[in-house]
């Protein structure tokens, strides 16, 4: 019981940052990237990794291990990570790092626990892993694209990973009948594509703007 409480809590975390960012979005009418986001993106992956671990499943600890250090450039990059008490700090940054050094440490019984695992076989556990690489890997995107610009943003090309990532990560759920991934990925497809919505109407607009202002040009001569 308490393993699927600590998973739906993180799903929660996950699709409440989803929402957040997608209501300011509708607000602003552009796509925005909220600190909140990145707060709530923290705490459901701290808990998916925990959830992972339990259920001896390494397709998800896999998933957060990529993303979690940058939920914490992004918070860092807003400004917030400083803001959080030094203790929470120190938990956040280190849980991770102790989990991978048992691993290590142990490593024959964590080979056998999750990838020796009779419910999870190996294809299995492959085509899991390569859809929480690929849904990660819009956050590796995101972060690149935002240190190119010295800020936290959320771009086109990271809903459309995410719709892509998603939809793998359900049919790895559906198999795996794991009701954690698939009530939690299924809360973003909405989001995500209306959020590609949002930035073609916010492209388009830029363009007509830019043209406007070119026949404006145009007539001054």
């Amino acid at each position: 019981m308490m393993l699927y409480v600590i998973g739906f809590l993180a799903q929660i975390f996950f699709s409440a940052r989803i929402l957040l960012q997608w209501i300011l979005s509708e607000r602003a009418k552009r796509v925005v990237s909220p600190a909140m986001f990145w707060a709530l993106s923290l705490a459901g992956s701290y808990l998916l990794f925990i959830y992972g671990w339990m259920r001896d499943d390494f397709a998800i600890i896999l998933g957060q291990v990529i993303a979690y250090y940058i939920y914490i450039w992004n918070l860092s990059a807003k400004g917030v990570w400083r803001k959080i008490p030094a203790p929470v700090r120190y938990l956040l940054l280190l849980t991770p790092v102790v989990a991978i050094g048992f691993a290590v440490s142990h490593a024959d019984t964590f080979i056998h626990d999750f990838f020796r695992n009779e419910k999870v076989p190996l294809w299995l556990l492959l085509f899991g892993s390569a859809g929480q690489i690929l849904f990660t890997l819009r956050f590796v995107y995101q972060y690149l694209y935002s240190r190119r610009r010295g800020e936290s943003i959320l771009p086109v090309g990271f809903w459309i990973i995410s719709l892509t990532g998603s939809a793998a990560i359900v049919a790895y759920g559906i198999v795996r009948h794991d009701p954690v991934l698939i009530l939690g990925q299924s809360v973003g497809f909405i989001a995500y594509t209306r959020n590609i919505l949002i930035y073609k109407k916010e492209r388009t607009a830029q363009r007509k703007t830019e043209l406007e202002e070119w026949d404006n040009q145009d007539t001054e001569i």
